[in-house]
């Protein structure tokens, strides 16, 4: 399984970092994690981008990194929420490893993502309602482009990378 990337896709708060940390412990692989790859690379965070340069700005930085990241050493990768937005991001990330959908209930999303003002999508009056409106759009998405969903509701990260690892296989 190692010959591979492994790519972590689903809506923001749903654990892609927390998880992809674990799992790449797990893996013995490096772990990267898209959004503070951009971040490190720009010197500004992700609201600043989006305020600066649009989403579209923002998507055009992401898919960058995601062609030279697929060009790159294997490793497990989390990927922002948007990243399936773009269907070349899909055929990128199917052509180039196992992809995993990690997904939530609207409940835990929104409660995990109430007190982070970093989000620059939920800065709206109806966070709930913002949440309920991406996932209309990219769950089909997510579903379309990964191998595994895995729900992380629980939440016991350990059991979710137990979860990713067994559907990777021997």
């Amino acid at each position: 399984m190692s010959n591979q990337h492994v790519f972590l896709v689903g809506p923001m708060g749903v654990g892609k970092s927390t998880i992809g940390r674990l799992l790449a412990a797990e893996l013995n692989l490096p772990f990267v994690d898209t959004d503070r790859l951009i971040e490190a690379r720009t010197g500004a965070d992700i609201p600043w981008i989006f305020d600066m340069e649009g989403e579209h700005g923002f998507r055009d930085r992401e898919s960058a990194v995601l062609q030279e990241l697929c060009e790159g050493e294997v490793a497990v990768i989390a990927t922002g929420g948007g990243m399936v937005t773009r269907e070349k991001n899909c055929k990128l990330m199917r052509d180039s490893g196992f992809v995993c959908f990690l997904s939530a209930s609207v409940d835990q999303l929104v409660e995990r993502t109430s007190r982070d003002r970093k989000r620059p999508l939920l800065q709206v009056d109806d966070p709930r309602q913002k949440i309920i409106d991406i996932l209309t759009e990219r769950a089909p998405l997510y579903r379309s482009v990964a191998n595994v969903e895995v729900n992380t509701d629980r939440f016991n990260p350990k059991a979710v990378v137990q979860e990713i690892v067994a559907a990777l296989g021997p």
